[in-house]
């Protein structure tokens, strides 16, 4: 199936005045990256404008962690990570809850978004399209990351396994979600030569935690899910283990990717960066939060390495990062 992201980033064309110029193409090598942006040196990123008249340094730093959840729970989990952050940079940072996926891809587009956690699936989107720049994921103590993409269903649904799910109805959660779309459509195609609308019914629930408790109260016969999220919410007692069924795990995916948008100055970015590696977790409401899903630390990683596995998916699906 062809996701066409242009119709999600529409809105969008008519706000780039603060961004860079277009270079010539012999100059600004860029691969898939958006005509605004140049990769020089091959890492799959925006380059940081060398003209310093094309970078910004902002008083107030706006932030966005990925919607995967209600945005009121992380607002409460980041807010002493950005106490650190502004202790780190100087400068006021303010929470940005977004609604959804696409909406923090125009943020970041528009200027309007400086630092984010972008979700597995939407990374690539906004590395192209919105000059994102991830350096960094969580991870376990020990250096253990991601998440599964997990297909659940409930109790005595009569699915007992993925091919059970012919004729009826499978949850997505929205087009730029990796294991809410993107890697089970892949799967589904592949190994199991199962299609939306000829073997299925697809429906959108919009969010992980939609797609997990539309299953536990059986609005859902079927959701394909990041077990992370679901781990977070059992956790909580919003759901309890007994009230899903698993019927498929993926391979380990990379987990949320944190990163700047790719004009603010040199500098700033270096403060930022050191702000993620330098945060104590311990006792603090990160930590209460993210440790129901066994993370407690920054990890830091290139998008070349380890996207690798989701621009595969995105091939097989038809992705385009064409952002207009």
């Amino acid at each position: 199936m062809k996701i066409n992201h242009k119709l999600l980033l529409g809105a969008c064309s008519a706000v780039l005045l603060s961004f860079s110029t277009v270079a010539s193409a012999q100059d600004c090598p860029r691969g898939d990256l958006d005509e605004r942006f140049c990769d020089v040196d091959g890492d799959l990123i925006a380059d940081i404008p060398t003209d310093p008249s094309e970078q910004i340094d902002p008083d107030t730093l706006i932030f966005a962690y990925t919607p995967v959840e209600d945005p009121a729970v992380y607002k409460t989990a980041w807010s002493d990570f950005l106490n650190h952050l502004e202790a780190e940079t100087g400068k006021d940072v303010v929470f940005f809850p977004v609604q959804n996926n696409a909406a923090q891809i125009e943020a970041m587009r528009s200027g309007r978004l400086h630092i984010a956690g972008f979700n597995t699936g939407s990374n690539p989107l906004a590395v192209n399209c919105a000059g994102f720049r991830p350096f960094t994921i969580m991870a376990s103590e020990d250096g253990k990351f991601g998440y599964e993409m997990e297909i659940i269903t409930y109790p005595g649904s009569g699915i007992e396994t993925v091919e059970d799910i012919r004729g009826k109805q499978l949850a997505f959660t929205s087009p730029t979600s990796n294991s809410g779309f993107k890697a089970p459509s892949a799967i589904l195609k592949g190994d199991f030569d199962m299609l939306p609308e000829r073997d299925f019914e697809p429906v959108y629930s919009g969010k992980h935690d939609n797609s997990i408790l539309g299953v536990a109260n059986k609005d859902y016969m079927a959701a394909s899910i990041a077990n992370s999220v679901k781990f977070r919410m059992i956790s909580r007692d919003v759901i309890s283990e007994d009230d899903v069924v698993t019927i498929y795990k993926s391979q380990t995916f990379p987990t949320t990717g944190f990163g700047t948008v790719y004009n603010l100055t040199p500098e700033l970015q270096e403060k930022i960066r050191n702000a993620f590696f330098s945060f104590e977790w311990e006792g603090t409401t990160l930590e209460a939060e993210f440790s129901k899903s066994n993370e407690g630390q920054f990890l830091e990683m290139t998008y070349q390495e380890f996207w690798e596995v989701i621009r595969k998916i995105d091939a097989a699906n038809g992705v385009s990062y064409a952002c207009e």
